[in-house]
């Protein structure tokens, strides 16, 4: 699903990962953390893949807004279960959107 965005400017954060072999409690927390994510202040919408490699990128009203979803309890707990079990490999960009345009049929 497309997520909607109001107008620019607004921020996302795109979380690219190479998992691990290791699945326990995985897409639960995953599945969690898109719920906790949305009840936060400033949490604009999410779009996600994982296949070869996992992709999710969120949006933000502003920076501020993405600092406390960090410093959010149960996601630091998640967080650090990824480095430890589920990502070999994982980047974090945070881009500011300028422009946006869509297209529906």
């Amino acid at each position: 699903m497309i997520a909607k965005t109001p107008e620019p400017p607004y921020y996302a954060v795109i979380f690219t990962s190479e998992r691990s072999e290791v699945e326990e409690g995985y897409s639960q927390t995953a599945d969690r953390m898109v719920e906790l994510a949305s009840q936060q202040p400033g949490f604009l919408g999410v779009e996600s893949a994982r296949n070869e490699i996992g992709i999710t990128v969120s949006y933000w009203k502003d920076l501020e807004s993405i600092k406390n979803w960090k410093m959010d309890a149960e996601h630091t707990i998640a967080r650090e279960k990824g480095r430890i079990d589920w990502y070999n490999e994982f980047k974090v960009r945070i881009a500011k959107v300028e422009r946006d345009y869509d297209f529906t049929k």
